[in-house]
């Protein structure tokens, strides 16, 4: 039980510091998703949504992560990492994490729009491919589910609580 709880205690850490990303990108004017990748309790890769600013629709929040923690590597494959991630990775980069082999990735918010790992595709869990990384989620989901409904209500124009 103590492992467990440690556990949970250490996915907080590293999901507050997805989190701090996901803000970043908020004031930015990105859609407010942050990740990162860890290694052996030290984060070896970051990133924040930067499409608009990169002008590359590529430049989510994991791929980015997933290229910085490869490159710190110097290794194509992030086989003991774990990815943190505020949304729920797209098919997109779903598939990165697969190609990557990340052994697991801890989920903030669920994406009923485009989840590609579990939500609506399971492109993680698919024993059609060569890898499946354990996905968790639930992990300071109020809290990014705040920042991307807060993000899309400003971008929208709309008063604070209208839908």
């Amino acid at each position: 039980m103590n492992n467990d709880i440690s556990g949970a205690k250490k996915h907080l850490q590293f999901m507050r510091q997805a989190f701090h990303l996901a803000e970043q990108a908020y004031e930015e004017k990105e859609v407010p998703v942050g990740a990162i990748v860890v290694k052996d309790d030290q984060i070896i890769g970051k990133g924040y949504n930067q499409t608009e600013r990169l002008k590359d629709p590529t430049a989510h929040a994991e791929m980015l992560a997933i290229s910085a923690a490869c490159s710190t590597l110097e290794e194509k494959y992030l086989t003991g990492c774990t990815l943190y991630v505020t949304l729920e990775p797209c098919p997109m980069c779903a598939g990165g994490l697969v190609w990557a082999k990340i052994d697991t990735v801890i989920i903030g918010a669920l994406d009923a729009k485009a989840g590609g790992c579990g939500s609506i595709f399971n492109i993680a869990g698919s024993e059609k491919l060569n890898h499946q990384p354990k996905v968790l989620h639930g992990f300071m989901e109020k809290d990014c589910e705040w920042l991307l409904k807060q993000f899309f209500q400003e971008r929208r124009g709309k008063q604070n609580g209208q839908q």
